[in-house]
């Protein structure tokens, strides 16, 4: 039935400070863009990976309640084939970098950074023998 995740879509408050983020600096496709009947920009679709996307909404304002308080979105995880490697990479592009990666408790490499509204995004390494890796065979 459910085959696999469609897209994650975000309210932003500067889009082409966020497009330069998640394409300039994450490496991220600009798949296609949508207007309002009346041509107002609607959303842009970015491409993650083949059939999985990022949605950026225009005219954000505030971000409402404090993050661990919120009800709803959490964070984005994004899976890298090499943490390391990535991280190299995104500080090559002009990404701050501050300390390593973390094995989380799951068992897996993460290393959180945040979009320029504040949204956490965790990047992820898949680890032999982490809790993910072992729930392949579900």
């Amino acid at each position: 039935m459910i085959i696999g995740l469609g897209h994650v879509a975000y309210k932003v408050k500067d889009l082409d400070e966020s497009l330069e983020f998640y394409c300039g600096k994450l490496g991220l496709k600009e798949a296609f863009r949508l207007n309002h009947e009346n041509g107002e920009l609607m959303l842009v679709y970015l491409k993650v990976v083949e059939g999985q996307f990022i949605e950026l909404f225009p005219g954000g304002i505030d971000k409402g309640k404090d993050e661990d308080e919120r009800i709803g979105f959490k964070h984005l995880c994004l899976h890298v084939d090499d943490i390391f490697a990535t991280l190299e990479e995104l500080k090559k592009r002009g990404l701050e970098i501050k300390g390593q990666p973390m094995m989380g408790a799951d068992g897996n490499y993460q290393y959180w950074i945040e979009d320029p509204d504040g949204n956490r995004i965790e990047l992820m390494q898949i680890m032999p023998g982490s809790l993910q890796d072992k729930a392949k065979e579900l």
